[in-house]
């Protein structure tokens, strides 16, 4: 069984500039200075814009949707090869062994928040204060060790190995949990040597690849990370789909993360008036309730794409956009890019910077209001790290996006552009030339606070 593919489309093909077609690339957005511009997304770290062959996968499936799984007519069948079929598509994506399991989730924070649910009892965590909050808090019913900002990748490695040398019950179960890829710096982390390092302590790893998977190639079982996670709205996705994909033994010994339909294999009544419950040995114990079969069907349709198109050249062509950014802010001398591990650690197209004498939030709305530039500003839901990056103390609390400050003053927050596979060139060379204009020429509109965002005042 199997429906329409946009595989044959013109959609699959990178344009002149090697960018794959994203939705949204002909928008036009309104000027505060007056007239439109094609709008520049370049917020892709938050959510990245669909990739056009996923939408075309999408809409040649939505004709054939049907219930997944139990359903005896055609469209259910069909539905649920679709629903099966893109477990496959992505295990092959992450070079998964033999057996492992491949479940689906709602994104990266639920795909972490279902492994801390089924993590052994007496398990100790191990997790870095660079970490996003999906990968630094769900660790609530586990002994939480938090490891400090390294400033080299080797001082990551060896920060955890004292760490779990340091354990008084070397014995019991450990899980190590560690980015990707920062999505505050874009820096790459040392996953393959924090691997090693926990295997040889005998703890586990789980990787968060929300901003690894579509920037650079991920695979399971070359990296020896025991378990990945992922969010589809990152990865050229849309719908609110995510994975969970590594070992099956401590998924399969825990209760379901989630208890309903799908996840039990039967239930009977007891004579004494309770219920007993057979659950599946399968990744659909983890996945009760009526699944999200456009949105794993989406997952599949831009692990396809990303593998069509050839990881390499779309790395080479991130790249030279990533110096484009980094040299053109660099010329600015009021602008501070942050970093952990030096001015030419790599790094995925994650930048975030500060200027001096500028709120972030009104630089953001200034860039946004007057260029058509989208970007972020704030804590980025990483508040120790950008803390520590920015020298202040990394226990202090706040809201994360929070303006600080009136316009006009530097905030304790940051600004961050993201960009991929899907981003014009010309988009960051607007971008390049509008921080330098903003910060040689000012604001051209007077900026205010309201409802905690930074917008043109009128």
């Amino acid at each position: 069984m199997s429906v329409p593919s946009a595989a044959v489309n013109a959609s699959v093909c990178k344009d002149s500039s090697g960018n794959l077609p994203v939705l949204g690339r002909d928008v036009l957005v309104p000027l505060v200075t007056g007239g439109e511009v094609t709008y520049a997304a370049l917020d892709y770290a938050a959510s990245a814009p669909a990739l056009q062959r996923v939408w075309d996968d999408v809409a040649a499936y939505a004709p054939y949707y049907g219930s997944v799984h139990r359903g005896a007519g055609y469209l259910s069948q069909l539905s649920t090869d679709l629903f099966e079929n893109s477990r496959t598509t992505v295990a092959e994506f992450l070079g998964c062994r033999p057996d492992d399991q491949v479940v689906f989730t709602r994104s990266t924070t639920d795909s972490l928040n279902l492994l801390a649910a089924v993590v052994p009892a007496g398990c100790e965590v191990f997790v870095f204060e660079t970490e996003h909050h999906a990968s630094l808090l769900p660790w609530r019913a586990a002994a939480v060790t938090y490891l400090n900002a390294p400033r080299t990748p080797r001082q990551a490695v060896e920060t955890l190995e004292r760490a779990l040398a340091d354990r008084t019950t070397p014995e019991a179960p450990a899980l190590v949990c560690v980015t990707g890829a920062s999505n505050v710096t874009g820096e790459l982390w040392p996953v393959k040597e924090l691997a090693a390092a926990a295997h040889a302590h005998g703890a586990r790893i789980v990787l968060d690849a929300a901003q690894l998977a579509p920037h650079h190639p991920v695979d399971i079982a070359a990296l020896d990370v025991d378990w990945v996670a992922f969010s589809g709205h990152k990865l050229y996705a849309p719908f609110g789909s995510g994975v969970l994909a590594g070992r099956s033994d401590w998924l399969l010994a825990a209760e379901p993360y989630l208890a309903g339909g799908g996840a039990s294999r039967s239930v009977a009544r007891r004579a004494d008036g309770g219920v007993d419950v057979e659950w599946h040995t399968t990744a659909a114990r983890h996945e009760a309730g009526s699944p999200n079969v456009i949105g794993v069907h989406s997952i599949a349709s831009a692990c396809r794409a990303l593998t069509d198109a050839g990881f390499d050249s779309l790395v080479e062509r991130e790249q030279t956009l990533v110096r484009k950014v980094l040299d053109g802010l660099r010329e600015v001398e009021a602008v501070q890019v942050l970093s952990l591990f030096g001015d030419d650690a790599p790094r995925v197209g994650v930048i975030s910077f500060v200027v001096d004498g500028w709120n972030s939030s009104h630089f953001a709305a200034a860039l946004s209001a007057e260029y058509g530039i989208g970007v972020r500003d704030g804590l980025f839901c990483a508040h120790p790290l950008v803390r520590t990056l920015l020298g202040s103390d990394p226990q202090d609390q706040g809201e994360c996006g929070a303006p600080e400050g009136e316009p006009g003053e530097r905030s304790l927050n940051a600004v961050r552009v993201s960009f991929g596979a899907g981003t014009p060139d010309e988009h960051v060379e607007r971008f390049v030339g509008a921080v330098k204009e903003l910060v040689r020429d000012g604001a051209r509109w007077n900026y205010r606070t309201e409802d905690g965002r930074c917008v043109p005042a009128v």
